[in-house]
């Protein structure tokens, strides 16, 4: 048993209730919130009411100082409206909860305001808006938290990778193809691979988030408005980069849904399949990876086990992504270019969860990775008992003049002759005498030593630096230029961030010159509950 597993176990055992003979700690709490607390009862359609009129409220509020600062609605109206608005907010709008809403949540909102204020008031808040901008850019604004939440994931995943990529730089394994031992790479290696492919789905993420950027205001039902309103002004207060430049496509188009949920399925399908091997490789059978208790599950019935469960549970919940995006292409497929709710509501019900899913499934993974352990000691012994340096001995003799298809006849057969006489691959290659010959007239001169040298798969993986493999500097070249481009991606995600709470920041300070004018204090913003995770949508996250 090695040192950290020891010391895994007696820093758990005095937790109470978690010991099951085998397993002495329960599962990780991060993980846990994932896998358990989806049972726990959650009023997912009340949460969702909340976010709702939340964010009509952000973009009511950012619509009256934008009419107020344009002299199209008085300062009085507007003080009166934002002062209601911020009670209903602070009451986490209980008074519209509990009213019908036989027309939407809207209008039901909107009465409200309009009964407590009458009409003269609350009649001047939908000036120059529809139902159609307004929910395009609640949409928008949703959309903000779903791609902020799966973006630190992804991030997160891409470090955790290239941290174990330097960790591990050392560790001689096989890489595998077909599920056989192919040739010797480092575990190192392998993760900074995968970093690869996570960092250009993390970068097509925030490609797909530009979308997020537009603001729909003032496109109306579809054909805009004749009343001057200011959609640029209404841009900087919600944190976006301008308006839509058309109002047809403002009010139809949700393709930003389509486009995160495209860059997810990609970034899932990476993820399914580095769950799919370190299933492999956590197996009792290989023996590859060894897992902390923490990360793995044990069984009601038999005591022995310890199964690696939440890797079934990322390659569960890796594509849901893809068919949301199936799902949500599909509702938006049967609809016209124009305001639809097969559009605006069908698709996006498709989305959220579909997002929230690879969200989970990236996190679950990082945890997987950060805490599992390569066993090099039989990582190494499976690298020389599934024959990994064969290509190399075969290269090594195309290199003394033999034509390589010769040479990979050659090694094969000696492959074959080390598993018909069951001695080991060096052993039968000292007996091909032409194997020898070459090897003691070439390996010295070309400075990769004897037989033996090409024969060991640590020596064989630091010999091929050419093409991107393991040898020489290429991993540490490969991480320090991954790193580079996981920073300018973190750039890229906190310019946007910044300009979100700078809106919000912005939007506050106006409201409260027109609430309480002549005073500096901006109004506490509440936090949302929705699911299982706080937020604020105006905020940085």
């Amino acid at each position: 048993m090695s040192t950290e597993r020891t010391t895994d176990a007696a820093a758990a055992v005095t937790r109470p209730g978690v010991d099951t003979g085998r397993l002495s700690t329960g599962l990780n709490d991060e993980a846990h919130a994932i896998v358990y607390d989806q049972y726990l009862p959650v009023d997912d359609a009340a949460d969702g009411l909340g976010e709702e009129l939340h964010l009509i409220s952000e973009v009511d509020r950012a619509h009256l100082v934008m009419l107020t600062e344009r002299g199209i609605v008085e300062p009085a109206r507007a003080s009166a409206l934002l002062r209601a608005i911020d009670d209903l907010r602070r009451s986490d709008f209980a008074a519209v909860r509990a009213r019908p809403m036989p027309r939407g949540v809207y209008l039901a909102y909107e009465g409200l305001l309009t009964e407590r204020l009458g009409e003269e008031i609350g009649g001047v808040m939908h000036t120059g808006r529809s139902r159609n901008d307004l929910n395009a850019t609640t949409a928008r604004l949703r959309g903000r938290r779903h791609f902020s939440r799966l973006v630190d994931a992804t991030e997160a995943f891409a470090r955790t990778l290239l941290d174990k990529a330097e960790e591990h730089r050392a560790v001689v394994m096989p890489a595998y193809t077909h599920g056989q031992p192919a040739v010797p790479i480092t575990y190192g290696h392998y993760l900074a691979g995968v970093g690869c492919s996570v960092l250009r789905a993390l970068e097509d993420l925030l490609h797909a988030g530009r979308e997020l950027d537009t603001n729909p205001l003032g496109a109306g039902a579809v054909g805009g408005t004749s009343v001057a309103v200011d959609a640029e002004r209404t841009s900087v207060l919600l944190g976006f980069t301008g308006p839509a430049r058309n109002s047809v496509d403002a009010v139809a188009s949700r393709d930003f849904a389509l486009r995160l949920l495209a860059a997810a399925s990609a970034l899932g399908v990476t993820v399914a399949r580095v769950a799919r091997d370190l299933s492999a490789w956590t197996s009792e059978e290989a023996g590859l990876v060894h897992l902390a208790d923490d990360l793995v599950g044990s069984s009601s019935m038999m005591p022995q086990k310890r199964n690696p469960f939440l890797l079934e549970h990322v390659q569960g919940r890796a594509t849901a992504s893809l068919g949301a995006f199936t799902a949500a292409a599909s509702s938006m497929a049967t609809a016209s270019y124009t305001n639809a709710i097969a559009v605006g509501t069908e698709a996006l019900r498709h989305t959220w969860p579909g997002l929230g899913n690879a969200t989970d499934a990236v996190t679950l993974l990082r945890l997987v990775v950060h805490g599992a352990e390569p066993d090099a000691e039989r990582m190494l012994r499976r690298a020389v008992d599934g024959f990994t340096p064969a290509t190399y001995l075969a290269e090594r003799l195309v290199a003394t003049g033999m034509p390589f298809r010769s040479a990979h006849h050659l090694v094969g057969k000696t492959v074959l002759r080390a598993l018909d006489t069951s001695r080991s691959f060096a052993e039968a290659a000292h007996d091909v005498p032409e194997i020898a010959r070459l090897a003691a007239r070439h390996g010295a001169q070309d400075s990769t030593g004897g037989l033996d040298d090409w024969l060991q798969p640590a020596a064989v993986a630091r010999a091929c630096a050419y093409g991107g493999g393991p040898g020489g500097d290429s991993t540490a070249r490969a991480v320090a230029g991954l790193r580079a481009d996981l920073q300018r991606a973190r750039d890229r995600a906190e310019k946007r961030r910044t300009r979100w709470a700078a809106g919000a920041a912005a939007l506050d300070e106006a409201v409260q010159k027109l609430v309480h004018p002549g005073t500096g204090a901006s109004p506490d913003r509440p936090r949302i509950r929705s699911g299982h995770h706080a937020f604020s949508p105006w905020s940085a996250w």
